[in-house]
């Protein structure tokens, strides 16, 4: 039976791998998904094998937990709009991370303080390190997912955030403190962990509450320009602390499930911070912006004047061009725009135009946002270009149409040192000969930082719904 259940974790950990894999692209991220899920049920059936014969195991509360855990999560992630998606991966993540320092504090009542582990076994090092680990950074991840959530959702007092953005580097002292003292009571309950030792219960409920106001803390000042960032840098902090979970469990699957999720969560949130031209650190100490907080501008913040165009006028510019790139934002997620703006491209493609979708990094409010969005509305894969690549395309593009973007084509990043987004890599719309930009109103992006775009001499702004202004496109270029 050992060596079946060996075998059910390798197959486990092989469907993890390729499922993950298939991530890479829209065409094989559903089906990416599908194989990693599938292999997490492998791996649940072989962990309920493993632990068949044990004495405590109450299967009655297994089956309850599995039936709960089906209630909440499927109905959610069904009705859930793609807009509201970086919300959702927030919530789950901080779930993730909430159930492994739930797992470390079960352990340590069960096992008095971590003096005894498994039916009177000694604790090991890996053992009490792992279990604290993961208490302090599941309870990081769940607190800190928790605050991105209601960050994404916009439930946040905008006051609140603006107070906690103004006094960033007093919560960031604060976490230090915190940090010192969650790892001082870790290693009191690490010494105090030896047989017949027994450590007081409040010991581990400090480290708890230490963690979880440090997850508070550090991002409550992040402003929402770092969100996707902060997302995949807590994705990868909840894979870190299972797999500290499942080393002191001794549970294989936990392991290896927790590095895969931690090391590629790492390297993502590696190459966000790098499209940003930003560490890690400046990111989590150093934010920009105020979220929702952001203040609208009006006509001619930048000293320029705003031109605002029509549909018709929209519609001749890019019917007679031979090159448009569609730049998506976040605009175009709220509005649902994708299908619309796929239609509008294929009309132009009939008439001869070439369309290609320029697609920066952080775009939207979670990595690959953007992507997911056209893909859903049948855009060739092909046609999507990341930054690097369609950056040498601009200068020679007739016209360049910016739906919902707006930090992302920023040209302040890269021509005022004065900007808080200096030097963080955009899209060089700016180059166009023509850009068109569709937006509600002048009102400042996720940074909460005015753009000279919307000004500049060779921009012409499209106010209104996006998807509304697509298709009254749609309409023009048909009878034309």
């Amino acid at each position: 039976m050992n060596n079946l259940v060996n075998i059910l974790y390798i197959v486990a950990f092989a469907m993890f791998i390729y499922g993950l894999m298939g991530l890479t692209g829209p065409k094989t991220a559903v089906r990416g998904n599908w194989i990693a899920a599938v292999g997490m049920g492998i791996a649940v059936v072989a962990t309920l094998i493993e632990v068949r014969d044990a004495a405590a195991i109450n299967w009655i509360l297994i089956a309850a937990g599995l039936g709960i855990g089906v209630l909440l999560g499927v109905p959610p992630a069904k009705r859930t709009k793609m807009t509201a998606m970086p919300q959702l991966v927030a919530l789950f993540n901080g779930v993730g991370g909430g159930t492994v320092a739930l797992i470390a504090w079960a352990e340590f009542i069960e096992t008095d303080g971590f003096s005894v582990f498994h039916h009177g076994e000694e604790p090991t090092v890996h053992i009490v390190v792992g279990s604290l680990f993961a208490a302090i950074i599941g309870s990081v991840s769940f607190w800190g997912s928790l605050v991105a959530f209601l960050k994404l959702q916009e439930l946040l007092n905008k006051n609140v955030e603006k107070a906690f953005v103004k006094n960033a580097r007093i919560f960031q002292l604060t976490n230090i403190v915190l940090l010192v003292l969650a790892v001082a009571v870790s290693i009191y309950i690490g010494i105090e962990a030896t047989p017949g030792g027994g450590t007081a219960w409040w010991t581990i409920v400090v480290v708890l509450i230490a963690a979880g106001l440090m997850g508070l803390f550090v991002v409550f000042p992040i402003g929402g320009a770092d969100m996707p960032v902060v997302i995949s840098l807590l994705n990868a902090l909840t894979g870190l602390s299972a797999a500290a979970a499942g080393l002191a469990l001794n549970n294989t699957a936990m392991i290896v499930a927790g590095m895969i999720v931690g090391a590629s969560g790492s390297i993502l949130t590696n190459l966000m911070a790098t499209a940003m031209n930003r560490s890690i650190p400046a990111i989590v100490f150093g934010s920009f912006g105020g979220g929702g907080a952001a203040a609208a501008g009006g006509p001619g913040d930048e000293g320029g004047t705003v031109r605002s165009t029509s549909a018709a006028d929209a519609a001749i510019q890019m019917a007679y061009a031979s090159q448009v790139i569609v730049v998506p934002g976040y605009g175009l997620a709220v509005a649902q725009a994708q299908h619309a703006v796929k239609d509008m491209a294929s009309i132009l493609e009939s008439k001869g135009v070439e369309v290609k979708y320029a697609i920066h990094p952080v775009a939207g409010r979670m990595p690959g946002h953007m992507n997911v969005l056209l893909a859903e509305a049948d855009v060739e894969y092909d046609a999507m270009k990341e930054m690097d690549d369609i950056n040498g395309e601009f200068n020679r593009t007739d016209v360049t149409i910016v739906i919902g973007a707006n930090d992302v084509t920023n040209p302040a990043a890269r021509n005022d040192p004065s900007s808080p987004i200096h030097g963080m890599p955009i899209l060089n719309v700016d180059e166009s000969r023509s850009v068109i930009v569709l937006k509600r109103s002048m009102s400042s992006g996720y940074a909460g930082i005015d753009n000279p775009l919307f000004t500049a001499d060779r921009t012409s702004m499209l106010f209104g719904d996006a998807k509304k202004s697509v298709n009254s496109v749609i309409e023009e270029l048909k009878a034309l």
